[in-house]
Order: C-alpha cells, then sequence, then structure tokens
C-alpha cells in the first residue's frame, strides 16, 4: 500500500471507530446450549452469514434486472403512444382521403376526358398532377399500414415486457424473503448463546482468519510494490470514506452497503462502472494473479463468488462484511479467496 493511501485508511479507519481493533481475549470456550463445541457453533454461524449473503446477491441481481425491466417497460410505453398518436393522425388523412375520392368520383376515365377535352396538352399536365395527387394518396394509404403495424408490434412488446417485470417482481419478492428466512436463522442461533459463547465465537474466528493471513503472506503469493491506477485510487478513496456505515443487505449506498453494493458504488464513483453483484463482477470483469494486486482491484470470495471486498495493500482489504457489522478494514485472507478482478481493463 502507498503511503499515501496507507494514511488515508488510517485517519479513516480512526474516524470510524477501532475498525482495526482485534477481539478481546476470552475465556475458554464454552459448550453451547445443545452441546456442541464453541467449534461447531462457528461452523454453523458462518454457514448461515454465507447462505444469506449468497440469497443477498440472488437478491440484488433480480433487483437489478427488475430496475431494467422497469425502464424497458417504460420506454416501450412512451414509443406505443407516439405510434398511438401517429396511427391517429394516419387515420385522420386515410378518412379525409376517402371523403376526397368519393366527392370527386366520376364514371369517366382520364383516357376519355382526355379524348374531349379541347385542350389536349391542358389534360395532359392536369393527369400529371391527378398522378401526383394519386401517388400521395398511395403513400397515405402506405403509412396508415405502417403505423398499424407498428403500433400494433409496439403493444404486444409492451404486454410481454409487463408479464416480464411482473415476473421479476415475484421472483424478487421470494429472494427478499428467502434472504430475511436466513437472517432470522442467525438472529435465533445468536440469540441462544450467552455473551461469554459470542465472545468465545469471536476469538476462534478471529483466530483462524489469523492462521489463514500469516500462511498466506508467507507464501509470498502477495506483491505490494504496485501503485494503484488513477481509477483504482479514486475507487479506494470512496470505500474508505465509507468505513464505519452498517452492513445491510441489498444496499449500495451512502447510508448503508452489502458487500458488492460497496464495490460498485466505488469503482461507479471513479468513472469505471462495473456489475452490481459479486458473482456478476466475477463472471464479467479481467481476472488478475494474487501476486499482480495492487489497491483498488476487487477480491472475490468462496466457490460460489458470494463476497467481493476491495484491496487496499499490504494483505488489507476494505469490506461490507455482513449483517451486524460495519465497512471496515480486514485482512484478505478473511474468507476462503476465490480469485483477483481489475476493474479497469485498459491499465491491465
Amino acid at each position: 500500500m502507498s503511503g499515501k493511501v496507507l494514511r488515508l485508511v488510517c485517519t479513516a479507519a480512526a474516524a470510524a471507530g477501532c475498525v482495526l481493533a482485534p477481539l478481546p481475549a476470552t475465556a475458554a470456550p464454552t459448550p453451547g446450549p445443545d452441546g456442541r463445541g464453541i467449534a461447531q457453533q462457528l461452523t454453523d454461524l458462518q454457514q448461515l452469514y454465507r447462505q444469506a449473503e449468497q440469497a443477498t446477491e440472488t437478491y440484488d441481481a433480480t433487483a437489478e434486472k427488475l430496475t431494467k425491466q422497469r425502464a424497458e417497460v417504460a420506454r416501450l410505453d412512451g414509443a406505443l403512444a407516439k405510434a398511438r398518436l401517429s396511427l391517429q393522425d394516419s387515420r385522420g388523412a386515410a378518412g379525409r382521403l376517402a371523403r376526397q375520392q368519393y366527392q370527386s368520383s366520376t364514371d369517366i376515365s382520364p383516357y376519355v376526358r382526355l379524348l374531349l377535352a379541347r385542350d389536349p396538352q391542358q389534360a395532359l399536365d392536369q393527369g400529371h398532377v391527378i398522378g401526383q395527387v394519386a401517388r400521395e394518396r398511395a403513400e397515405t394509404v402506405g403509412r396508415l399500414a405502417g403505423a398499424e403495424k407498428k403500433a400494433g408490434a409496439l403493444a404486444r412488446a409492451a404486454r410481454k415486457a409487463l408479464d416480464q417485470q411482473l415476473t421479476l417482481a415475484a421472483r424478487q419478492k421470494k429472494n427478499r424473503d428467502d434472504v430475511q428466512g436466513r437472517l432470522k436463522k442467525v438472529e435465533e442461533l445468536l440469540a441462544a448463546l450467552t455473551p461469554e459463547q459470542i465472545s468465545a465465537l469471536g476469538a476462534l474466528e478471529k483466530s483462524g482468519v489469523d492462521k489463514a493471513q500469516r500462511s498466506l503472506m508467507a507464501s509470498g503469493a502477495l506483491d505490494d510494490d504496485r501503485p494503484p491506477s488513477p481509477e483504482g485510487d479514486r475507487a479506494v478513496r470512496y470505500a474508505v470514506r465509507q468505513l464505519g456505515k452498517p452492513y445491510r443487505w441489498g444496499a449500495e449506498g451512502p447510508a448503508s452497503y452489502d458487500c458488492s453494493g460497496l464495490t460498485a458504488q466505488a469503482w461507479d464513483r471513479a468513472g469505471t462502472p462495473i456489475p452490481r453483484t459479486s458473482q456478476e463482477q466475477w463472471a464479467q470483469l479481467p481476472k488478475v494473479p494474487l501476486d499482480q494486486l495492487r489497491p483498488g482491484d476487487l477480491v472475490v470470495y468462496f466457490p460460489e463468488a458470494t463476497h467481493v471486498a476491495m484491496y487496499l495493500g499490504r494483505g488489507m482489504v476494505v469490506q461490507a462484511p455482513r449483517t451486524g457489522e460495519t465497512v471496515k478494514v480486514s485482512p484478505i485472507a478473511s474468507y476462503p479467496i476465490l480469485g483477483a478482478l481489475r476493474p479497469d481493463e485498459r491499465s491491465l
């Protein structure tokens, strides 16, 4: 981490309130109310958090699709309204044409008129005008047919888009209920524990993270000689300014964030929009080896790519971890690493 970025992180961390402080030491682990050991309880809790975050990412993806679908419905509705106005104008013109044809109708053909005319040249000139009028009438009929066809196609597309919007809205509600159900299980598990047991869980989790961090740093897998790109520096600065703000599933700022909401907003503010969810970020953004990480790169976790953080340098990331916590600076090995991404592809 460059000195400038490091000073920024330390200052913001201090302002956010001890986000880098370790958990307090605790007494020996105490079995839970059902006789299971603290290690098993921690495994259960981590699994519940992971399931909740996976459900959150699914919810976020559906919410993003629903937002786009609503915009598409609005676009089609606007286009359909314009098409109907055009159709109304075309029908009016066609009505006027029909009246004109009725009022000027005659049984005498243009050929007979030419034979009976006193001035054949004048009759030919009139015929030219009549031909032009006929072409204009044909164009009017063509415009009417085209307007009817376009309005019909837009009406069908609008109905289909609205059906898709309703389907996505129902799916979003189902995803929301899924997240809330999984978070309720987390609350139930925590509510059954004593403060001593909760403290022991925190200490055990921190011990595991510290061990994984030492192993990663000792492996030489990280190399901190790379400074951030200008875009990466702006993304880091934005993310660090969010330290201390609460995690909330489905949130993308400015008052609260979930994991991918934080990274997406940070890079958007840096001038490089990226996908909304960690799974979409993993699927669409350029991969980068861990030994080439630089500040601003994204670190993705778990085989399903259900968590993401932003690299700061020196083996640390800034992240929105999970429900009940705040945006904070953490060791890069806080969770099992899937890989890393670099959103500003042109700087690769």
